[in-house]
């Protein structure tokens, strides 16, 4: 079983950066494939990027968005010039197959809220 613990959200004025945290834990977590999601208020959870050997994005964050692993079990999201309609609740995910933007990943963490201010 892998558990995911998300960390970094917060309230955040526009234009500002914010970096989250996903740390997996578990004897089969090394090595998985992660994503970084989003649920906007009101709207339904989209994909932002995701990685394994390689990385995707998508278009709607690649410019602003940055996926990035330190080690088997940490990966980061950071944030950049971040506006008021990035506010959501933002997950992470893992697999131990490459799913890209797919949403049936097996594993999810509990989610963090980020909350950007005009």
């Amino acid at each position: 079983q892998v558990q995911l613990e998300v960390s970094g959200g917060g309230l955040v004025q526009a234009g500002g950066s914010l970096r989250l945290t996903c740390t997996a834990s578990g004897p089969v977590a090394k090595g998985y494939y992660r994503g970084w999601f989003r649920q906007a208020p009101g709207k339904e959870r989209e994909f932002i990027a995701a990685i394994g050997i390689t990385t995707t994005y998508s278009d709607s964050f690649k410019d602003r968005f940055i996926i990035s692993r330190d080690s088997a079990r940490t990966v980061y999201l950071q944030m950049n010039d971040l506006k008021p309609e990035d506010t959501g609740i933002y997950y992470c995910a893992a697999d131990p197959h490459y799913k890209g933007g797919l949403m049936d990943y097996e594993f999810w963490g509990q989610g963090t809220q980020v909350t950007v201010s005009s």
